[in-house]
């Protein structure tokens, strides 16, 4: 096991760099972008993440010489070229935690041709992720209404994908995560008590179920805090055993099946009735941003968010692509049919009433004066991440991303926020480009 992430590639760009190597090409100084040219599901915005982990990843961009032994389809110049490669370019780009549209500079990697290309695979796997993953669960945050979510979909994915999509996640909004690994690399609440493995597993030798037996040593072990499944078998008898068992100041019940609105409108008079009144309501069960906005006004104190949040379902591929933008100081562009891009190494800055409402974005030459945008407010897209291969001191922490995405968010115009399919809600505008 290696801590590189240098075979985190596709072959292609391996063997691009031996034909630019072989051809003089591969020393020419050169700016690649990444952007997507729409946004999934016709959604109106899009949240950048993994910035932080792109960064890491690059610096441990190294090739091991058990690495190189595999790579027998290249000449012995370039295999001595990734032998010695570091990455020695800038990088600049949008914050991670900040909300983009189509066409977006969202990173901009600058440096040798031969430096640059072979870091594709790698910055894209990672922002098309992460990106997609934070666009899903911020929808879902806008849906909660300030309700918590607790992200639990480790099951659902990947096992490093589990992680990663926890992260992406709570920066997004959500509150804790089932992951400990997750937990414990970015400092994540946990959240997690028992499953209905724990309740089936108290069946008497007879066959009769002790639910009670279960809910008790679970309070015995948790305290009353704890937050008890209560739909193994019915979701009466079981909030009623749950209150008997722990009283009534129970922390909670979980509810993870079943209309969950008509069930947690039951519940909670149940739970009242009980003298239960601050026993808050937990509800999974293949939970969306429209089913969320659909329990808004069901009594539901807590979301628990799985499978949606991490698969393709839910968070659809943000559909980043990086672009070879600019050669020696010449802006490049490609000109197919739909897959067109704008040419040269682009800053950009977002207009906003003095209000603070965003009205669009700008794009214009990296390196030029900011464009004029008459009594409109200014904020400042593009930062420095990387300046000759080493990261900028001063990159923001998960937690400071996170609420930097919750202010961007009220930036937006009101309709930005709406769940319904529609037009990208801010537009970004090119100036001298």
């Amino acid at each position: 096991m290696t801590d590189s992430t240098a075979l985190l590639t596709d072959k292609y760009e391996l063997t691009m760099l031996q034909a630019a190597l072989r051809d003089g090409t591969a020393h020419r100084r050169c700016a690649f972008e990444v952007f997507g040219r729409r946004l999934p599901n016709e959604r109106r915005y899009g949240v950048v993440a993994g910035t932080a982990r792109v960064l890491d990843a690059i610096m441990r961009f190294r090739f091991t010489e058990e690495q190189l032994a595999t790579l027998n389809f290249l000449d012995a110049e370039t295999i001595q070229f990734l032998r010695d490669y570091r990455f020695s370019g800038d990088i600049d780009g949008y914050r991670e935690g900040e909300i983009y549209f189509p066409a977006s500079p969202l990173l901009t990697v600058r440096g040798s041709f031969a430096e640059c290309v072979i870091l594709e695979t790698l910055i894209l796997s990672i922002l098309n992720a992460d990106s997609a993953i934070a666009s899903a669960a911020t929808r879902m945050v806008t849906a909660a209404d300030g309700r918590p979510i607790i992200e639990m979909g480790s099951r659902r994915t990947q096992e490093q994908a589990a992680v990663s999509s926890a992260r992406a996640a709570y920066l997004a909004g959500f509150d804790a995560t089932s992951n400990l690994e997750a937990a414990m690399r970015y400092g994540i609440p946990a959240s997690g008590t028992s499953a209905h493995a724990w309740t089936l597993l108290h069946t008497n030798p007879d066959g009769t179920h002790n639910e009670a037996a279960a809910f008790r040593a679970q309070v015995e072990s948790l305290g009353i805090g704890t937050t008890l499944l209560v739909d193994t078998y019915d979701i009466t008898n079981g909030v009623a055993t749950a209150i008997e068992v722990a009283g009534p100041e129970l922390g909670a019940v979980r509810i993870d099946s079943g209309d969950l609105g008509v069930l947690a409108r039951q519940v909670r008079q149940q739970l009242d009735s009980l003298g239960a009144h601050n026993t808050q309501i937990v509800v999974s069960s293949d939970l969306d941003e429209f089913a969320i906005a659909a329990l808004r006004a069901e009594p539901v104190d807590v979301y628990g968010v799985g499978t949606s949040v991490v698969t393709g379902s839910g968070a659809p591929t943000a559909g980043l692509v990086y672009k070879l933008v600019e050669v020696d100081g010449t802006p490049v562009a490609k000109r197919s049919l739909d897959k067109r891009s704008h040419g040269g190494a682009k800053s950009a800055v977002r207009a906003c009433r003095r209000s603070g409402t965003a009205v669009e974005e700008i794009a214009f030459p990296i390196g030029t004066p900011i464009p004029d945008v008459g009594h409109l407010e200014i904020t400042e897209l593009t930062v420095p991440m990387v300046r000759d291969g080493d990261i900028v001191d001063g990159q923001p922490t998960l937690r400071e991303s996170r609420e930097h995405l919750a202010r961007a968010l009220v930036s937006l115009p009101w309709e930005g926020l709406a769940l319904s399919r529609d037009e990208p809600v801010l537009h970004v505008r090119y100036h001298n480009v």
